[in-house]
């Protein structure tokens, strides 16, 4: 921020003393020419460098001290110096006073570039500077340091203050001192800037050292420390005399000899160390140099025209103006700085406006104030209120041409502002007396009244209700006459019309107003209705949200610190807009318990939402079930539920889409699907399955047993990862027990003997319908199949049957058999055998299953590294992940799993045929 502070600030002092030394000649041209003899054939120049008194070269020619200056002729171009000899003057020396509002200080531009060689073997570098005189404080400085490798120390001598201030680091490539300088970010170049000082020094240590072989070829960055100022700026006073009542009384050496000047102290003894003094400055009302005799002329503008009136979308009238020489007077250029914002400036240094509309009718400006980092406008004091005084508005300004009374101004035609012939002179108050006078077009004119042709007739006649008859316009005025027989005056047309007209309007008016009521019950007719149907659907969707039980869920989910943030109950109108009114073309899939469609919502997400059929009232229960099951269980292998919708006569469940369909699809889907689930893909997919009921059982807050884990439940997504699905048969079990009542559900072909003869449900029912989908993904056969003689078979009755009658090889799939190891076969038809026996406490965990997958993924891999891509022919669903090594407990693969005895195996039969006949149990 400072930085670009710094740079406004630099413009405006530039700016302001050009103004002065344009001011301070044309004084000089209009015979305000100082009469101190001693100034006549005095140098005011060098170079393009101007100056005036109190400064000059030679004692006859300047105040002396420290105002004397010298120019060096023999540099090129030539260069103006301080008194020491030393400090160049970077831009002109003004000491006129242009009657400007913003600021009273005087500031002088120099320089002081320093450039210091390097040495190998020299580790320490000094730089100094001095104040060339009392009269001078280094108001502030910014400079560029450029070089390499050195730690940069600097010190107020005044103040005794020493602090490292910046690290030179070296540049990785071989850049120019002007390249490094031009992005000044500490490597191989440091910005630095300071206030209010009057001696200093720099010290520069070298960081580390280098060697010649690195300087070798190297640019100036590495031979030459630079020191180049960026600005700086010295203020000064005249400093003989304390004071004002000080210098008065030594009559001789007092500095503002120039008629109609005053002296002004300066009470900023911080700024000046000590050296206090005073300045001088022209009365109100006149400008120039104060510091001469008859140097302080008569306040006065001037006219101008034929310029660039506009600011982006701000008009700039005269006698304001934003080019040189645009304007009547200095205090009138403003700067756009940014014509695409519309950024116009009133002001320079740290105090300014920002202008927003200029109204030369009531002579205001409207402003806003920056922010205070960036400046604000000085106090206007009540004495010399300048040309610009506060208004009565927050955020306005008024402003007069010049600080005379109109009779004064009236008396100098020459200087006269209101040039235009309808023009008046209007003088300006504010809350401490006069001011001085603005210019106003006449009574019936308009326009900008400090232009020749500025002030234009107003043409009443074209304003309304000027007259109830004919209006003539005059130059400043109008009159009135009535209208004719016959005839009516007509408002909208401004003049007299005949009365047949006037009825035929009357009657095209009714007309419109009978047409415009009609339309409007008509409409208003339409929007009541709708509205009214509207109101019924909102009061069904209440009901059916009550009957939902949609307090009780929304209760559940917002109370349930479980719960996923991002579960939501669904708005009907959300969905029906994320299905297109539930099109059919949306359609996923059908169901024995509804449908399922493919939804796109407002935030993107593309989801499935399950439809179901009309279910009994008593069935709600299972539906809040699944909704509470999943908005507790956050794991990648289990499908995402996003919400819910419960204002439909059967609630919606919105779950992530899952493009790929489900396991079942994959392994029984005959032709339709052209790609083959590979025994990798099997393994991958059976140990995530597992992974996600481990989960379930064992690792979630609440133990939740699926009660109906069956192929087609186990869905792949787009990277064919599994997500096990559907819990609405679920149930939660708290951490305390092992097993729960309940009435029996699930699938047939999948579902637990024990679970069905004794209602009891526990883990182990889980363990035996996954055991059922590991047999699927090794024999390739549906559940329920159909034997050679047309009887309906158990998958797993038929398994445990053939193990004893047939070798594993020839019961698994051909496809299982070509692609896994006769050791990896006898493997999973062992975790099979085990998953599936009769009694539940002889069935493994779902962990040691989980563990058991992982084992022989872990294997596989290790033995088919050299032949992998083996399978890319037969298109695998599956991409190769990282394998983890697990280490199984309380499965033994080293022996094959001794089946039940014989009678054991006909009481299992016996169940079995009893479990046949359960074909129709609900799921």
């Amino acid at each position: 921020m400072f930085p670009l502070l710094l740079l406004r600030s630099l413009l405006g002092i530039q700016l302001l003393m050009l103004v002065s030394v344009v001011l301070g000649s044309q004084a000089e041209s209009n015979g305000t020419v100082s009469t101190i003899p001693t100034l006549s054939g005095c140098q005011t120049s060098c170079g393009d460098l101007t100056f005036s008194y109190p400064f000059g070269i030679g004692p006859r020619c300047s105040r002396g001290g420290d105002f004397e200056l010298t120019c060096n002729e023999s540099a090129q171009p030539p260069t103006l110096l301080l008194h020491d000899g030393i400090t160049q003057v970077a831009h002109n020396i003004v000491t006129a006073d242009t009657g400007y509002l913003y600021s009273s200080s005087r500031y002088i531009g120099i320089n002081f570039p320093y450039t210091i060689p390097v040495s190998y073997g020299v580790h320490t570098y000094n730089m100094s500077w001095s104040s060339p005189g009392k009269s001078f404080t280094l108001s502030f400085f910014w400079m560029n340091i450029t070089g390499c490798d050195f730690d940069i120390y600097f010190s107020d001598r005044d103040a005794n203050i020493t602090s490292l201030i910046c690290t030179l680091k070296c540049p990785t490539s071989d850049i120019t001192d002007m390249a490094a300088r031009q992005n000044c970010n500490g490597t191989g170049c440091c910005p630095f800037f300071w206030e209010r000082i009057r001696a200093f020094n720099l010290k520069f240590v070298r960081h580390r050292e280098s060697s010649p072989e690195v300087n070798y070829n190297r640019s100036s960055l590495w031979d030459y420390i630079n020191v180049t100022t960026f600005g700086a700026y010295l203020s000064w006073n005249i400093v003989d005399q304390p004071n004002c009542a000080s210098a008065k009384e030594n009559n001789t050496k007092f500095a503002c000899v120039g008629n109609n000047s005053r002296c002004i102290d300066n009470d900023d003894s911080s700024l000046d160390f000590g050296y206090i003094g005073y300045s001088c400055k022209c009365n109100s009302g006149y400008v120039g140099n104060p510091y001469i005799l008859s140097g302080c002329s008569r306040d006065r503008a001037q006219q101008k025209a034929n310029c660039s009136r506009v600011c982006g979308h701000i008009k700039v009238l005269f006698p304001f103006g934003i080019e040189e020489g645009c304007f009547a007077r200095e205090q009138f250029f403003l700067n756009c700085t940014n014509v695409t914002t519309s950024t116009l400036q009133l002001g320079y240094y740290y105090e300014y406006y920002l202008v927003t509309e200029i109204n030369i009718d009531e002579g205001l400006i409207k402003y806003t104030i920056p922010d205070d980092d960036e400046g604000s406008v000085n106090h206007m004091s009540d004495d010399d209120p300048g040309i610009f005084v506060r208004s009565s508005e927050s955020v306005s300004l008024k402003w007069v041409v010049a600080n005379l009374t109109c009779q004064e101004a009236q008396a100098n035609s020459s200087g006269y502002a209101c040039v235009s012939a309808n023009s008046n002179c209007i003088p300006v108050n504010s809350t401490s007396g006069y001011v001085g006078y603005r210019c106003n077009c006449s009574y019936g004119f308009h326009g900008n009244p400090y232009l020749y042709s500025g002030c234009e007739d107003v043409d009443e006649c074209k304003q309304q209700d000027r007259c109830q008859g004919m209006c003539h316009n005059t130059m400043g005025s109008f009159y009135c006459t009535p209208c004719p027989e016959k005839t009516v005056y007509d408002p909208t047309k401004l003049q007299c019309s005949s009365m047949k007209q006037q009825n035929a309007l009357l009657g095209v008016i009714i007309g419109l107003c009978s047409g415009f009521t009609v339309l409007l019950l008509s409409v208003g007719g339409i929007y009541l209705t709708r509205r009214w149907k509207r109101n019924i659907q909102k009061r069904l969707r209440r009901m059916y949200f009550r009957r939902n039980q949609g307090l009780l869920l929304e209760q559940l989910i917002l109370s349930d610190e479980n719960a996923s943030e991002k579960t939501k109950i669904f708005s009907l109108e959300e969905l029906e807009k994320a299905t297109n009114n539930f099109d059919s073309t949306r359609i996923l899939g059908r169901g024995g318990h509804g449908m399922v469609y493919k939804g796109i919502l407002s935030d993107q997400r593309v989801v499935a939402i399950k439809r179901s059929k009309i279910i009994e009232e008593g069935e709600i229960n299972q539906f809040i079930n699944e909704v509470a099951i999943l908005s507790q269980i956050n794991h990648r292998n289990i499908v995402k539920l996003f919400g819910c919708c419960l204002e439909t006569e059967v609630p919606l469940l919105v779950y992530d889409f899952i493009p790929n369909g489900s396991l079942y699809d994959f392994l029984h889907g005959g032709s339709s699907n052209e790609l083959v689930l590979s025994w990798d893909g099997s393994l991958r997919i059976a140990a995530e399955a597992a992974g996600a009921l481990c989960y379930l059982h064992s690792a979630a807050s609440v133990s939740v047993f699926h009660r109906d884990v069956k192929s087609s439940n186990i869905l792949l997504d787009s990277n064919y990862t599994a997500k096990v699905s559907d819990f609405g048969a679920s149930r939660l079990v708290p951490i305390d027990q092992t097993h729960v009542v309940t009435n029996v559900q699930g699938t047939f072909g999948y579902l637990d003997p024990e679970y069905y003869h004794t209602g009891q449900l526990n883990e182990k029912s889980d363990v035996y319908s996954f055991g059922v989908v590991l047999l699927e993904l090794l024999v390739r056969k549906e559940p329920i199949l159909t034997s050679e003689s047309g009887t309906k078979q158990n998958l797993s009755n038929y398994f445990l049957w053939e193990m004893k009658n047939r070798p594993i090889t020839e019961i698994v799939a051909p496809q299982v058999l070509e692609e896994a190891s006769e050791e990896e076969i006898n493997c999973v038809a062992s975790l099979v055998e085990m998953c599936v026996r009769l009694q539940s406490d002889q069935r493994p965990t779902m962990k040691q299953v989980e563990m058991a997958l992982q084992f022989l993924r872990t294997k596989r891999a290790e033995s088919n590294q050299p032949a992998a891509g083996k399978d890319e022919e037969r298109q695998p669903l599956l991409m190769k992940g990282d394998i983890n090594s697990y280490q199984l407990s309380g499965i033994d693969f080293g022996k094959k799993s001794e089946l039940s005895s014989s009678q054991g195996s006909k009481k299992f039969y016996s169940l079995e045929q009893e479990f046949l006949s359960t074909a129709g149990l609900p799921r």
